[in-house]
């Protein structure tokens, strides 16, 4: 038998625990176990040189980097690596010099909307001040927004060039002169959900042909297995324990979620809130938690390596957002078979189903609160949910195979 050998690369902008970071983890472990007449040599190149999840890379998947970091840009420690990282890309070549005109009038069109992103400008300057690839490669895979499209599209050389897309593209904050249309430039643009692709192609309206729902890839016995690793919770508490996971930002609206807790211990309900993850809305976070009385029952725990065992444990999942893709946190909660409740919103009502598989609720802290009192006072409903959740989940070989066939055309 013949075997063809294929190089792939996968760019993406940092490697951490959020749920758009860890997603192609599974995607390359399952790339990574392809067999027939076909075999691929896969690539990974980190745009910021850094986050937490390198150790967890298949064995057989090549990092690029010359210089890489275990360090989440959400750390102190991250976040000055990460300034070096970007101070440097900026000297690189005279980057910040041939962007300036680009950086002035993205500033000011961000100024003039009252929506300044800075992250958003830096993704551009990292992209074109990143590393030098000389090789060629079959397939190349920009697996994030921003800095990972902008160097797939214009620095990467590859006979087809795909891009995946987890956010609504203009809630995120994307503008087709903040991208400078890179997405022109791919043959094929993967978007997690149907929302998402609606969103994407209304920014976008001359690609429909070229877009491609594609469902996030979990590997299912990996995270059962990690569930059973590690203590979990260790403070003891013997009520009724909610969690949520993602980073502490404005898009996830954790102050809803501190003012429905206090709801909740207002109408005496024994139970503790648990958050999972770190963000710039820490400390304004935590001043709203100790106002309302909530210290001890509202907890800020931080990012961990491995949340399974604390899904695990948790008698109720929470996913209260402005804005979602497809929440790869929901996806590991009902794997784990979690009774849930999710705010109604883009990406989260493709992925819960409204009393079959958990509860959907309008993003204030009356409607939030009251939708968790419902599973709080039901332990049937709970078990009814949980077992509905446990359910669902896309097809992993189906869904690679979108990806293997552009190989192919």
């Amino acid at each position: 038998m013949i075997i063809t050998v294929y190089r792939i690369l996968f760019v993406i902008n940092t490697l951490g625990q959020a749920g758009a970071e860890t997603a192609p983890l599974s995607l390359l472990q399952t790339l990574a176990r392809e067999k027939g007449e076909a075999r691929y040599e896969i690539s990974l190149y980190v745009l910021t040189g850094q986050g937490e999840m390198a150790s967890r890379l298949p064995a057989d998947v090549r990092l690029l980097n010359k210089k890489y970091r275990e360090e989440s840009v959400l750390t102190a420690k991250g976040r000055k690596y990460l300034k070096k990282t970007v101070l440097k890309a900026m000297f690189t070549r005279a980057t910040v010099v041939k962007l300036f005109p680009y950086l002035v009038k993205n500033t000011c069109a961000m100024l003039g909307k009252k929506r300044l992103l800075p992250d958003k400008l830096l993704w551009r300057v990292l992209s074109d001040g990143g590393m030098v690839l000389p090789e060629e490669y079959d397939l190349v895979v920009s697996y994030l927004e921003g800095g990972a499209a902008y160097f797939v599209a214009d620095h990467v050389k590859a006979a087809k060039k795909a891009a995946f897309i987890h956010v609504d593209y203009e809630k995120a904050g994307y503008t087709r002169a903040l991208d400078k249309d890179c997405y022109l430039a791919f043959d094929k643009i993967f978007t997690v959900s149907d929302e998402v692709r609606e969103a994407f192609l209304k920014a976008y309206p001359e690609l429909p042909d070229k877009t491609e729902v594609f469902h996030n890839i979990l590997n299912k016995e990996e995270i059962v297995r990690r569930a059973e690793e590690g203590e979990g919770f260790t403070d003891g508490f013997t009520g009724m324990r909610l969690l949520s996971v993602g980073r502490l930002t404005a898009q996830k609206a954790f102050e809803v979620s501190v003012d429905a807790m206090k709801r909740l211990k207002d109408a005496g309900k024994n139970v503790r809130w648990y958050v999972l993850g770190e963000g710039d809305q820490r400390k304004k976070l935590q001043e709203q938690i100790d106002a309302l009385g909530l210290t001890e029952d509202f907890i800020l725990y931080g990012a961990v390596n491995n949340p399974y065992p604390f899904m695990k444990q948790a008698d109720i999942y929470v996913h209260a957002s402005r804005f979602e893709g497809k929440s790869i946190a929901i996806q590991e909660a009902q794997i784990l078979g979690k009774p849930m409740v999710v705010s109604d919103c883009s990406g989260n009502r493709e992925q819960v189903c409204h009393g079959k598989d958990g509860l959907m609720c309008g993003l204030t802290p009356d409607s939030l609160a009251e939708n968790i009192m419902l599973l709080l006072e039901d332990e049937a409903l709970r078990g009814k949910l949980g077992a509905a959740a446990a359910k669902k989940n896309a097809d992993a070989a189906e869904e690679i195979q979108k990806l293997l066939s552009m190989l192919k055309g």
